[in-house]
């Protein structure tokens, strides 16, 4: 089973290679993919955030909940729903019931 770990920059080492001390600051262009140092000397360096674009990165919780929020959102949907026809029919139960004891049981179970 694959563990989820944060993923490494890989820009930030080559950029430290580069450049050393005389990075002032680093952030990160996800959209991009690339890491950007802003210089002592006030110019820019960017370096790619990748070894090879075909490289398959680990697993995140951000990477999982953004490729199966679809699947997520069916399971939930499912859950509530079923949750909603339990309920429905331990009122519906109780309702029909002629026996007082078995509507004042139905209705007032904390379920614990």
């Amino acid at each position: 089973m694959p563990t989820l770990q944060r993923r490494q920059l890989v820009g930030h080492d080559i950029l430290l290679a580069r450049h050393g001390n005389h990075i002032s600051s680093m952030r990160v262009d996800r959209r991009g993919g690339r890491v950007l140092a802003f210089l002592d000397d006030g110019s820019v360096d960017s370096a790619p955030n990748m070894i090879s674009p075909g490289l398959r990165m680990p697993e995140t919780v951000r990477s999982i909940v953004r490729d199966d929020w679809k699947f997520f959102a069916v399971v939930t949907a499912c859950t509530t729903g079923f949750a909603g026809v339990m309920f429905a029919a331990a009122v519906a139960l109780a309702g029909n019931s002629g026996d007082p004891g078995m509507i004042a049981l139905l209705s007032s179970y904390s379920g614990s």
